[in-house]
């Protein structure tokens, strides 16, 4: 491979690569390691201009799409406000979220700091919040979380009110969370309103810890929709100093192995995945970024990644230690 060749497959690797605002818009969230990363201060100032700082550098490295959520805290009201102090800045698409409301109160001690609803009532109200904000720059619109068991794939009114948005522009679609996120995607994927798919993008966890969704990820990609991963470092499990685990730390060997840090070998294995559109950098200031960043030029070894394929964790497991983990 030529110089040239190398630096055209950088960059395009960069141009897969999206930043998500789930840990830059509220003071606790359940990334590992918030005490340092967030050691400059918690107040709203501080963590506006955090943000700022991370979505200059992020545009800087040739990121484009930004995601964020009505349950983010203050994430679409900081991204609003920089996309005003940058009004040159007209080519980053905007990805958010309805469907969990934040109710922490800007307080590391809040007993909850999100609360789930996936009815109609909560689409119209936190569609116009999220329209207040950003306006016509939101181009995708998912379900928070969509699962089985909520109803929210059945919800016939609300697949209605959902379409009228598909054919005003905005695209639709799902995250998803959970050991059945592969059930979630093959349902969502069978909805249809007017004869026209509804969902066409899909927001869901893959990582060497937990891969168990590719396959419905695969088949949606080849339906014709978008793939946006999310968590590529497991809520930074595969992020320096975060390995929690006998598959964790063996993916930080693999990546000193290779010279590079375990966030950018998690996030070259997750660009690897031919179906992922959107891979989300998760970073909470420049230099996570950067190192997010270095794995869009990173080339995983065959024999690395067979390594990685087999350190998948059962996933009712990994899930379950997910959901214990504490808002720090």
């Amino acid at each position: 491979m030529t110089t040239a060749d190398s630096h055209d497959r950088a960059g395009h690797d960069r141009g897969r690569l999206g930043i998500g605002l789930a840990a830059l818009g509220r003071p606790a969230y359940i990334t590992a390691g918030r005490g340092a990363d967030l050691a400059g201060g918690r107040t709203v100032a501080d963590l506006r201009d955090r943000t700022f700082a991370v979505l200059d550098a992020a545009y800087a490295a040739g990121v484009r799409y930004v995601d964020a959520a009505r349950s983010y805290g203050r994430a679409e009201e900081f991204l609003a406000a920089w996309l005003a102090a940058r009004p040159e800045v007209d080519d980053v698409e905007i990805g958010s979220k309805w469907g969990y409301r934040y109710v922490g109160g800007w307080r590391m001690d809040a007993d909850v700091h999100e609360v789930k609803d996936h009815s109609s009532a909560a689409f119209r109200a936190q569609w116009a919040e999220t329209s207040a904000l950003l306006g016509d720059r939101v181009a995708v619109y998912h379900v928070h979380s969509a699962t089985l068991d909520t109803g929210v794939l059945d919800d016939a009114e609300l697949h209605a009110a959902l379409a009228r948005l598909r054919d005003g522009g905005v695209r639709v679609g799902i995250s998803t969370s959970g050991p059945r996120q592969g059930d979630a995607v093959r349902r969502a994927l069978e909805v249809s309103v007017d004869g026209e798919p509804l969902f066409t993008s899909f927001q869901s966890t893959w990582n060497p810890l937990e891969p168990s969704a590719e396959p419905a990820l695969a088949d949606a990609a080849a339906a014709g929709a978008r793939v946006i991963v999310k968590e590529a470092v497991a809520n930074g499990r595969l992020a320096p100093g975060g390995a929690d685990s006998p598959g964790a730390r063996r993916a930080a060997a693999l990546a000193a192995g290779l010279g590079t840090t375990v966030d950018a070998l998690a996030t070259a294995a997750a660009l690897a995945r031919p179906w992922a559109w959107r891979v989300l950098s998760g970073a909470v200031d420049p230099a996570q970024l950067a190192s997010n960043v270095a794995g869009a030029g990173l080339v995983v070894p065959a024999e690395v990644a067979a390594e990685l394929a087999a350190l998948a964790e059962d996933p009712a497991e990994y899930w379950a230690a997910r959901s214990a983990r504490p808002w720090t």
